[in-house]
């Protein structure tokens, strides 16, 4: 586009939402037009960024927002349902990382992927979308060496593994034309016996303020290889959204991943 993004924020007020705006007033390629927030999460009337030129006020639904060429989506399935609803009302293209969907939402999405142009991860960071691409070449081309997973995150997590590890497993399922239900194995104590052939082994490791860091380990006899990522930064996630959106902006409808991003972006 030759003008600026016209951005929405959904969940401006949630942890990715603040970082989001934190890089928002250094990012010339948007112009923040709404962004929606919990009506408990903020004072009526409060404002955002009180010191810019442009002031513009937290809002809490979709009833007065401008024209809009990119949400992005970091809310609750209640949040992401409304945001759903005004894409679809505008042909409004949607960036999401909302996870923990029941199954009408996830049809509701499917279908709306028909009409405008969507884009969801469990993880925006571009390194770990570099990270399972590679995964997926090194599980094809090397389908007999054992495969690990391996992933560290901070004390304060609550679920295991996490959802990149599970996309990496996945992703490697799929190279190896399996699927990840059928390969994985999340524990291992006591008598286990030999390891399974083809099986995918999850290993979840918690501590600290680790920000996160995933391992896929190749096996073979005599050799190892090891793909790692490692984020110490949790504004990783907002770049990769708002690159994603960027990217997205204007696209035809369909289901894109990040994954189309990197392949396509310079």
């Amino acid at each position: 586009m030759t003008r600026p993004v016209r951005l929405a924020i959904n969940g401006a007020s949630g942890r990715m939402g603040r970082a989001l705006l934190d890089l928002l007033g250094a990012d010339a390629r948007f112009t923040l037009v709404h962004a929606v927030v919990v009506p408990e999460s903020t004072r009526d009337g409060e404002v955002m960024f009180p010191g810019a030129a442009n002031p513009l006020r937290y809002a809490h639904d979709w009833s007065h927002a401008p024209a809009v060429d990119v949400v992005i989506d970091f809310s609750g399935a209640a949040g992401l349902a409304a945001a759903l609803d005004h894409c679809q009302i505008h042909g409004t293209a949607l960036v999401s990382g909302t996870t923990g969907l029941d199954a009408a939402l996830e049809a509701r999405l499917a279908e709306a992927g028909k009409h405008i142009a969507i884009l969801r991860a469990a993880n925006f960071s571009l390194g770990v979308a570099v990270l399972a691409r590679l995964l997926r070449s090194a599980a094809a081309a090397l389908p007999a060496w054992d495969l690990e997973i391996v992933e560290v995150h901070h004390c304060r997590k609550r679920d295991a593994p996490s959802g990149t590890a599970l996309a990496l497993g996945r992703a490697a399922a799929e190279a190896r034309q399996t699927t990840l239900e059928a390969a994985a194995v999340y524990r291992r104590d006591g008598q286990t016996g030999e390891r399974d052939e083809g099986s995918i082994g999850f290993a979840v490791v918690r501590g600290g303020d680790i920000v996160g860091e995933h391992t896929a380990m190749l096996v073979g006899h005599g050799e190892r290889l090891e793909l790692i990522h490692r984020a110490t930064d949790r504004s990783i996630f907002a770049r990769g959204a708002l690159q994603a959106a960027y990217w997205l902006a204007g696209r035809e409808p369909g289901h894109w991943q990040l994954d189309d991003v990197i392949a396509t972006s310079h």
